[in-house]
């Protein structure tokens, strides 16, 4: 069991409930932001539609417009995809981190990703200097950082972006007010399935993907080398 990783996802968890409104931790908010508009480009191309734009701004909003073939299954597919898709971004970059000691790979996927979405998808200026930026400082952060400090904030992003989508859930979702434009009430309009339960059902498959993924990592054999220049 790997209880330096446990440690490192509780420590990355209580710091980013404390430093929840600190502005130190906006530009993550934003990165969160950007994999949940992600989510929805990619089930959009699942089902075989077409991403126009990808959009996110200051407050922390965001927004993805596409085109594909309308059907219930779809809508379901493409509206929970965002939600879902931030935990699962999360979930992915946790089990990295724990195969990986270098971290050097992960920082520069996380780089092509953003990069790709600036180029392919983003049309107005906020987004692609965000995006652009944040391409550069996961790069340097890949490039420059020593190897314990990559470990640990690839830790902390992937803790931050499931935290990030469960609080989404509990803040935007799981209300009895009127709709707020989300996803879920997006769903609740086209299923007449209340959004509270599709907040609710987001919600708990959320956390069982966390728990699988600690589950498995916590199981899982020492992390190896990836992305380091010798191996041992």
């Amino acid at each position: 069991m790997d209880r330096k990783l446990l440690a490192a996802f509780l420590a990355s968890a209580a710091v980013g409930v404390l430093l929840w409104h600190n502005p130190a931790v906006y530009p993550l908010k934003l990165l969160v932001v950007l994999m949940h508009e992600s989510g929805h480009a990619f089930a959009t191309m699942l089902v075989g539609g077409h991403v126009q734009s990808i959009s996110v701004s200051a407050d922390e909003g965001g927004l993805t417009t596409s085109l594909y073939v309308p059907s219930l299954l779809h809508r379901v597919i493409v509206s929970s995809a965002g939600y879902v898709g931030s935990v699962v971004s999360g979930c992915v970059l946790l089990f990295v981190a724990s195969r990986s000691s270098a971290a050097r790979i992960p920082f520069a996927a996380l780089a092509g990703w953003t990069l790709v979405v600036a180029l392919l998808w983003v049309r107005d200026p906020f987004t692609l200097a965000f995006t652009l930026g944040m391409t550069l400082v996961l790069l340097v952060c890949g490039r420059f950082l020593p190897q314990l400090a990559r470990r640990a904030v690839l830790v902390f992003i992937a803790t931050f972006s499931a935290l990030y989508a469960l609080f989404d859930i509990r803040d935007d979702l799981l209300h009895f007010g009127p709709a707020r434009g989300s996803d879920a009430d997006s769903l609740a309009q086209a299923t007449l399935i209340p959004a509270i339960v599709w907040g609710l059902a987001w919600g708990v498959l959320s956390l069982l993907l966390i728990w699988f993924t600690l589950r498995t990592v916590l199981r899982a054999p020492a992390p190896v080398a990836l992305g380091s220049s010798s191996v041992k």
